[in-house]
């Protein structure tokens, strides 16, 4: 039997999940209910996945969850670190059975496995930037799961910085970085007495930025001033359109786990 590959040898790989035929019954928190366009969405998955294989990226499809409306937004899953792979633990009942495909994947890629039992954490609150990772307390992770998450990332050189989150779903939704580390964001949605600066978003799409190399970012196409911007300071921009995961607070990083 074959001994798993390290991180010096394992190709950079993103798992995804094609959207459920169900996902316009997805949870909605902090915006009003539309109707979504399961076609349309499946189009619009397509096209992402298509982005970062041309990024360079492989691309792993978890196993179909079309029971599970929310089951496209994998990034809530798992907190991957490195050779560690943590489990998420959602608040949210409906979505506790997201977790189990993604378990035995990142299993299957030899990487080393632990999770939130202390509290509740989905991914989207966690935000890695170096050796430091910010985290977002909000309706979703609670303090208990930001505690144990200190100590499992402590095992990876990683130092955690709790954000807190005003009126937005995850620390995401409110901000990202860009490849060189700065952070983009909307400051009303975060406390950024946490942070060491941020970049202010031309549009609230803006705020999510998907790093995918070195001077190579995804991001959507309704932050059309943002995508211009970075343009102009020199990055290699991808644009998709998710409209219809954005009617369900969805963005470009909630729809795949990076694993470099």
């Amino acid at each position: 039997m074959n001994a798993p590959p390290d991180a010096a040898t394992r190709p950079r790989t993103a798992l995804v999940r094609r959207p459920s035929p169900r996902l316009a019954e997805g949870i909605v928190t902090h915006v009003d209910r539309q109707p979504v366009d399961a076609e349309l969405a499946a189009r619009q998955h397509d096209a992402y996945v298509t982005a970062l294989e041309t990024a360079g990226w492989r691309v792993l499809t978890l196993p179909p969850a079309d029971d599970l409306p929310d089951g496209v937004f994998v990034e809530d899953t798992v907190v991957v670190c490195g050779d560690l792979a943590v489990l998420a633990s959602p608040s949210v009942p409906e979505r506790v059975p997201e977790v189990a495909s993604v378990e035995r994947t990142v299993t299957d890629m030899g990487l080393e496995v632990t999770r939130i039992d202390e509290g509740n954490l989905d991914g989207g609150d966690v935000l890695q930037v170096g050796t430091t990772v910010y985290a977002g307390r909000s309706s979703r992770t609670n303090e208990d799961a930001l505690c144990q998450l200190t100590r499992l990332l402590a095992t990876r050189g990683r130092r955690v910085v709790p954000v807190t989150l005003n009126d937005c779903l995850h620390l995401k939704t409110a901000m990202t970085a860009l490849p060189d580390g700065s952070l983009i964001g909307v400051p009303d949605l975060v406390d950024t007495s946490a942070l060491p600066y941020l970049r202010v978003a031309h549009e609230p799409a803006g705020a999510h930025v998907l790093v995918l190399g070195d001077k190579q970012v995804l991001v959507s196409a309704s932050a059309p001033r943002t995508a211009e911007q970075l343009t102009a300071e020199g990055y290699d921009v991808i644009v998709v359109d998710i409209s219809e995961f954005e009617k369900l607070e969805g963005c470009v990083t909630c729809l795949s786990v990076l694993i470099p």
